[in-house]
C-alpha cells in the first residue's frame, strides 16, 4: 500500500506544482489576475506551492526505505521525475491546448522510462 500512496501523493504534489510553475502563464486570460505584477504572481505561486509540499513531504516519508517505505532515495527521485513529466504532459495538453506533443518528445520520454528501468534494476 505504501507504493500506491507514495505514487498518489506524488501525482497530487506534481499537479499543484505544475499550477504553481506554469498556471500563472494563463493569468492574462483572467481579467482579475491579468494586471498582477511579478511579485503578486510569485506570491500566488508560493501559496499554491504550499499545497505541493503538503503532498510531497508525506510522499517522500512514506516512500523512503529509512521510514519503512519501498524505495531507495535514488529510486524515489527518479520516480518523482517521471511522474513530474507525465503530469506536465497532461497539464500542458489540457491547459495549454496550443502546445503540441511531437515524436521527439515521445522518444525523450521513452529514454526517461528506460532510466527508471535501469535505476530500479537490481
Amino acid at each position: 500500500m505504501r507504493i500506491f500512496y507514495t505514487i498518489l501523493l506524488l501525482i497530487l504534489s506534481n499537479a499543484f506544482m505544475m499550477m504553481a510553475w506554469y498556471g500563472h502563464l494563463k493569468f492574462k486570460q483572467i481579467p482579475a489576475l491579468a494586471k498582477w505584477g511579478l511579485v503578486g504572481v510569485i506570491l500566488i505561486s508560493w501559496a499554491i506551492a504550499l499545497f505541493e509540499y503538503c503532498f510531497q513531504v508525506p510522499a517522500n516519508r512514506l516512500g523512503y526505505k529509512e521510514y519503512g517505505g519501498p524505495f531507495a532515495l535514488v529510486e524515489l527521485k527518479v520516480l518523482q521525475e517521471v511522474i513530474t513529466l507525465v503530469v506536465f504532459v497532461v497539464f500542458s495538453l489540457v491547459v495549454f491546448r496550443n502546445e503540441t506533443f511531437r515524436w521527439n518528445h515521445l522518444v525523450g520520454f521513452g529514454f526517461l522510462v528506460l532510466a527508471v528501468y535501469f535505476i530500479f534494476k537490481k
